[in-house]
Parts: C-alpha cells; sequence; structure tokens
C-alpha cells in the first residue's frame, strides 16, 4: 500500500505529513511505557509483513496488519507505523521520505477507526469477539485502500483508472487481513491476555 515518490501532489503531501505528525504525537502523548515492548513488537510485525509486495499501478498490495495493530495499540499505532515506514524507506526504498507521512495516514488512520469501532466486542467471548477481529482486520485493509485510492484521485484525474485498480486489487487482501487478525486474536486471547489489553486511548 505504499504509494511511489513523486505519485501525489503538494497538496496532498502535505495534508498526509500533518495528519500523521499530529496523529503520531497523539500516540506518543497516550503511550502506556509499561506496554513499549508490545508497540515495538507489533512494529517489527508490520515491517516484515509488509515486505512482501505484489505491485498494482503506483503503489502494491501487501500484508498490513492495520486493524490487528489499531485494536492493541490504539492512538499508538502511529508512531508504530510511521517507524516501520520510515525503515523500510531507509533500508529498502519503499515508499520515499516525502510521501512517508501520506503513507502512514493510509494505514494508520484506518487503525485508529477500528480500534474505536471493534476494541469494545475483543473483550468478549465467543462469536462476538470473532466476528469484530475480522471486522477490523477487514475493515483496516478496506479503508486504507479507500483512501489511496483518494489521495491518487485528488492528485490528478489520470489516476482515477488506477484508483479503482487499487481497491478492487486489495478485495482479497481485505479477506485474508480479517482472517488473519481474527485468528491472531483468538490465539492471544488463549496463550497471553494481557496482550489484548485496552492500551492507547
Amino acid at each position: 500500500m505504499h504509494i511511489s515518490e513523486g505519485v501525489l501532489s503538494l497538496p496532498v503531501l502535505a495534508a498526509g505529513g500533518a495528519v500523521t505528525v499530529a496523529g503520531t504525537a497523539i500516540g506518543l502523548k497516550n503511550l502506556d511505557y509499561d506496554r513499549i515492548m508490545t508497540v515495538s513488537l507489533l512494529t517489527a510485525t508490520f515491517f516484515v509483513a509488509s515486505l512482501i509486495h505484489v505491485p498494482i499501478g503506483p503503489g502494491n498490495i501487501h500484508l498490513v496488519l492495520g486493524g490487528l495493530m489499531g485494536l492493541v495499540l490504539g492512538w499508538s499505532a502511529f508512531p508504530a507505523i510511521l517507524v516501520a515506514l520510515l525503515l523500510q524507506t531507509i533500508f529498502f526504498h519503499y515508499g520515499g521520505l516525502m510521501v512517508l507521512g501520506a503513507n502512514t495516514a493510509i494505514m494508520a488512520l484506518p487503525a485508529i477507526g477500528c480500534y474505536y469501532l471493534c476494541r469494545k466486542w475483543i473483550e468478549h467471548n465467543g462469536n462476538r469477539r470473532k466476528i469484530a477481529a475480522f471486522t477490523a482486520g477487514f475493515l483496516a485493509t478496506l479503508i486504507s485502500s479507500l483512501l489511496m485510492a483518494a489521495a491518487l484521485a485528488s492528485t490528478d484525474k489520470g489516476f482515477i483508472q488506477a484508483a479503482r485498480l487499487v481497491v478492487l486489487a486489495h478485495i482479497p487482501l481485505m479477506i485474508i487481513e480479517g482472517v488473519i487478525t481474527m485468528f491472531t486474536v483468538l490465539f492471544l486471547s488463549k496463550v497471553q491476555p494481557e496482550f489484548l489489553k485496552a492500551g492507547g486511548k
């Protein structure tokens, strides 16, 4: 879901950067320092999971795990995703420094949305937990793909077709992310339930 350097217009880059600065500031302010290891672990998980890219037009698809990060980290998902994307930019030249803010916003905003929509249901056992976890994984990817499409379409009308392709290409990934998030949450609830305790506001 990385947008390549030199694709987005300056207003879109500025808007993405502003959102990322604000979100990261809130995430750091609300960060419980007892959970730094959890944030670090999920940052590393995001970093590794999103290394395998399938190019689609000006972007590419890969695992994001935004739903899982949102459910576990809350607003701390912003600095976690920012750090992971920065490291990917430095070491592997994915995305770019100029587009770092926009890419972070595209992936982190849906994670925060899933935190507020689905977090309270994760604390329940049974089907509600399963449905909430799947929904978080699915929605995070859906909203990220829509934000990416909106960023492309807002930059130039010539990107509208590419924007549509981005959303369509991510449909299988939405289902995959939902399933992975569901099984991960169910596994953690059994072996390490404290990992799922609310940590971000």
